[in-house]
């Protein structure tokens, strides 16, 4: 252990971790020839550790201790960290307060941003040594941490449990270890909050009485669930190829398209070639997205040119040429104004596209109006986050093992009983495995394997292993899911518009759960489905108690009927 001796002769060097390579105290398997973080290091960088979760951003895999100013407190920040990494290392065993099994990197990469947002907030309350932290200081923070304010200081709202809880953890984890620091520790008497675990100091709710995670409301479920399994199944098979198209445009027309001429005279030729064939078939020529047709006017064209909404560039890489020059007018203008007037324009994605029948039922009408590129590649987009969307709410995996998923998930269909097909996926399990997660598969239903293999063929790059979805924002996902099915396009299918309301993956998997609880055998089934340790955990997410006592069964029975035109697949599964 470090003496106040040892502190007062600090040298930047720590006595515990002096020269320790990161990685290798910490048990984190790195490929070979990458290299290893040293504690000495500013940054340690954890971005090709072997095993890290999809889930884990790539910023949160970089610790940057160089935003901390003072060359003391960034040592206790590299002690404190590399300590919650090795609660066996022999420095850090005998301390009596000290976690005893290793925290993710993801955990300490939460710990450490909390820190230096408290040794900057210490920086600015005039605090020089953590030896003058107290009590009062420590409630100060926490309000600080606490509150929302505007620009003129005024409270406008809270800050979650969550982050309150983070604010106090820092502190108590500075009193726990503090006898491992090398150049600063807090006092040997201080006792924060007198001593209470940083949950309650944060007020955290307990989901002994009631689950935290609340289902998704019918009203919302039903139009949501419904949308979601009508863009996989009647516009998926389209959006492919409307994928394809994308592609194929990107490789031949794009500004980065190879083997284009640079600069040179109007390719005259080349252009009354291109057009002509333009004019024989009575294609449109392409069109201007708007925010470029904004930036010719700004530019100084006139708003009655006929050729305004012309993509010129486009026509000239069709041509050969790498982009259209002003120069060049003079000598095409004549015959693209021609060939407009005998062809129009239109935009390029989505001319002639096949008929769908809409989702109520009514009529038949083409799956997509005419599209620009980035209209074409967010359509694209809305399509997937279906597949994603009813992938979530069928099979109930979590966020985690969604995004473990790669390409090539897929496992045969089986037939162990005749008329009965089986259906499987696998991922991993990574909530409370060690790193790296387990493999494991889960049985799902025929609409969710048909989402995946939709996903897999709208990847950019389906090769054999790679990640289907990778890492992604679904709550941003679902508000532009959402938007879609509630704009104009969204509407011309007949979608029922989707009311407004909390979505996320832990309320469509308790959504599930509370389905397949209430059925013979249950909550043994849903143990086994949602891959729960304990049964306990699955009563808990079902709480029958709880149902009972608050009128939720109600609720229950009304997601049963939002989930009625799933419940053929259900029946055979269970």
């Amino acid at each position: 252990m470090t003496t106040p001796a040892a502190i007062s002769s600090f040298d930047r060097h720590s006595v515990v971790f002096a020269g320790a390579d990161v990685c290798h105290e910490a048990g984190l398997a790195l490929p070979a020839g990458t290299n290893r973080p040293r504690f000495e290091d500013e940054k340690w960088d954890f971005t090709h550790v072997i095993g890290l979760p999809a889930q884990m951003a790539r910023c949160t895999r970089r610790f940057d201790f160089a935003a901390i100013t003072d060359p003391r407190w960034r040592l206790v920040a590299k002690e404190l960290v590399l300590a919650m990494l090795t609660p066996r290392h022999a420095s850090v065993i005998p301390l009596p307060r000290a976690y005893r099994t290793a925290l993710h990197l993801n955990t300490c990469a939460g710990r450490l941003g909390e820190l230096t947002r408290f040794f900057a907030w210490l920086e600015g309350q005039g605090v020089l040594s953590l030896e003058q932290l107290d009590t009062r200081l420590c409630e100060a923070y926490l309000a600080h941490r606490r509150y929302v304010l505007d620009e003129h200081g005024t409270v406008v709202g809270e800050q979650s449990h969550g982050t309150r809880r983070s604010a106090a953890q820092i502190v108590v984890d500075l009193v726990n270890y503090r006898e491992l620091f090398t150049a600063d520790r807090v006092s040997a008497d201080l006792r924060p909050w007198g001593g209470a675990t940083a949950s309650a100091v944060a007020e955290m709710p307990c989901g002994r009485t009631q689950n935290k995670t609340p289902p998704v409301e019918d009203a919302v479920l039903q139009p949501m669930l419904a949308a979601a399994l009508y863009l996989v199944s009647a516009l998926g098979p389209h959006a492919v190829e409307l994928t394809r198209e994308v592609r194929e445009a990107d490789r031949t027309s794009s500004c980065k398209a190879k083997g284009h001429r640079p600069a040179g005279p109007a390719p005259v030729a080349e252009f009354t070639r291109l057009l002509a064939e333009y004019e024989r078939t009575c294609t449109p020529l392409p069109m201007l997205a708007e925010h470029h047709i904004a930036d010719r006017l700004a530019d100084g064209w006139d708003p009655d040119d006929l050729l305004l909404p012309v993509a010129t560039g486009v026509l000239a890489r069709q041509a050969g040429a790498s982009q259209f020059w002003s120069r060049w007018f003079p000598a095409l203008r004549g015959p693209l104004e021609t060939t407009l007037a005998v062809a129009g324009v239109e935009k390029v994605f989505g001319r002639e596209v096949a008929k769908v029948k809409t989702a109520d039922g009514t009529s038949s009408r083409p799956w997509t109006l005419p599209l620009h590129r980035l209209e074409a590649v967010a359509l694209v987009g809305i399509v997937r986050t279906a597949a994603i969307t009813t992938l979530a709410a069928v099979s109930g995996m979590r966020a985690s093992e969604l995004m473990e998923l790669r390409i090539g998930c897929r496992r045969p269909p089986e037939e162990p009983v005749t008329g009965l097909t089986r259906f499987r996926i696998a991922s991993k399990v990574v909530k409370g495995q060690p790193l790296g997660g387990t493999d494991d598969e889960w049985v799902v239903v025929e609409p969710v394997y048909r989402a995946v293999e939709l996903a897999e063929q709208l990847h950019d790059s389906p090769q054999n292993g790679a990640l289907l979805f990778g890492r992604f924002a679904f709550d941003v996902r679902y508000r532009w899911f959402k938007n879609w099915v509630n704009s104009r396009s969204g509407q011309r299918l007949g979608l029922a518009p989707i009311p407004d309301g909390p979505v996320n993956l832990r309320m469509l998997r308790r959504t599930l759960a509370l389905e397949m609880a209430y059925r013979p055998g249950g909550v043994l089934a849903s143990k086994i489905h949602l891959k729960h340790i304990a049964v306990a955990t699955t009563e808990g997410y079902a709480n029958p108690r709880e149902l009972h006592q608050t009128g939720e069964k109600a609720q229950v029975a009304s997601s049963q009927r939002g989930l009625d035109g799933l419940r053929d697949y259900y029946e055979p599964a269970a």
